[in-house]
């Protein structure tokens, strides 16, 4: 089991910056990849950015040059450093952990409680 704790998230005015967080704990292996997905009422989950324990990563179109992804693998610890928000950035932001644990390639996959980030005036 992994578990993951989220911090961050809050109230911003357009235009404003937020930093999320979320640390890992529990049976960690060598190779994952962390995340951040979000998804707002009635619409499905959907991924922000991602980032291997190698430092592979991947944005959604919509965040591209606002919002960065890092982590420290010394901490199993993402951040997601978000400028320039927009209201239609307001969503529930969920953290995402996803580690192969056997040798045919077995996914499993963790998700946080969950951080309200709400942009508005």
């Amino acid at each position: 089991q992994v578990q993951l704790v989220e911090s961050g998230g809050g109230l911003v005015q357009p235009g404003g910056s937020l930093r999320l967080s979320c640390a890992a704990s529990g049976s960690i292996r060598t190779i994952y990849t962390m995340g951040w997905y979000r998804q707002t009422p009635g619409k499905q989950r959907d991924m922000v950015a991602t980032i291997t324990r190698g430092g592979l990563i991947n944005y959604a179109d919509s965040v591209k040059g606002r919002f960065t992804i890092s982590s420290d693998n010394t901490k199993n610890t993402v951040y997601l450093q978000m400028i320039s928000l927009k209201p239609e950035d307001t969503a529930v932001y969920y953290c995402n952990f996803r580690q192969i644990v056997d040798t045919i390639g077995t996914q499993s996959i963790y998700w946080g409680q969950g951080t309200q980030v709400t942009v508005s005036s």
